[in-house]
């Protein structure tokens, strides 16, 4: 079966052992992404929650919440033809990382982001072997290329699965730092994704929330989660 159905034929999903990781059967016929490609991946783990989400169908299949589903297409049909490009991509942001650029006023704004963000690149100097620095306002200055090369080659380092994942936790946050961070489980997740917003925080403190924008961000910060939660699973 590849793509979407548009209503529930089946009566189980089933998770089959494969010899390169696990497929997943609806009544013994095995999916394929939308590309029609066999959906084989990692670990067990991954394909009993894409099972889970199939066996959760009911009536009109809704891929809106089939978040693992979709995950595992995407590093099939998308990152596994293009890893060295995706992988090259989420690299630069390195040399623009959210962490770096910092605001030059008021005072208390500038304590918040040194407070939240400082640590991490003292993780990242310490454990990835990256030394970014801090840049006051929003014209780029480029990063040590050293640095960013170790940062570029773990990046590369990451399966189709894992560089997935790793695109969402980049993309959503703007920081390579945090990225790795959630990877190593350094901080709660939550946490991280909290430090990701400590601009959009002040704005709120100052202005009062703006509904709309709460709720997109709350759908970015789901989003989040579960590449974080992806990305564990894809760990054999």
């Amino acid at each position: 079966m590849s793509g979407w159905a548009k209503k529930r034929f089946w009566k189980e999903a089933s998770v089959g052992a494969e010899e390169d990781g696990y497929s997943v059967q609806l009544d013994g016929r095995a999916l394929k992404t939308p590309a029609k490609a066999s959906l084989i991946v990692p670990t067990e783990d991954m394909a009993q929650g894409i099972a889970a989400e199939w066996d959760a169908q009911e009536g009109e299949i809704d891929p809106t919440t089939m978040p693992v589903t979709r995950s595992a297409n995407a590093a099939i049909d998308k990152v596994a033809i293009q890893h060295a490009e995706v992988a090259d991509m989420l690299a630069e942001y390195g040399g623009s990382d959210l962490l770096c650029y910092r605001a030059t006023a008021p005072e208390e704004l500038i304590a918040r982001q040194a407070e939240a963000w400082d640590p991490l690149l003292r993780w990242a100097s310490e454990s990835l072997g990256a030394d970014l620095r801090v840049v006051a306002g929003v014209v780029h200055e480029a990063q040590d290329p050293a640095s960013l090369g170790r940062l570029r080659e773990r990046v590369h380092g990451f399966n189709n699965f894992e560089l997935a994942a790793f695109h969402d936790l980049v993309s959503l946050s703007g920081s390579l730092v945090i990225g790795f961070a959630a990877t190593r489980n350094e901080r709660p997740i939550e946490e991280l994704w909290r430090l990701s917003r400590i601009d959009e925080t002040w704005q709120e403190d100052q202005w009062g929330v703006d509904e709309e924008a709460a709720a997109q961000a709350k759908t970015k910060e789901l989003a989040f989660l579960h590449a974080h939660r992806f990305f564990n699973m894809s760990q054999k």
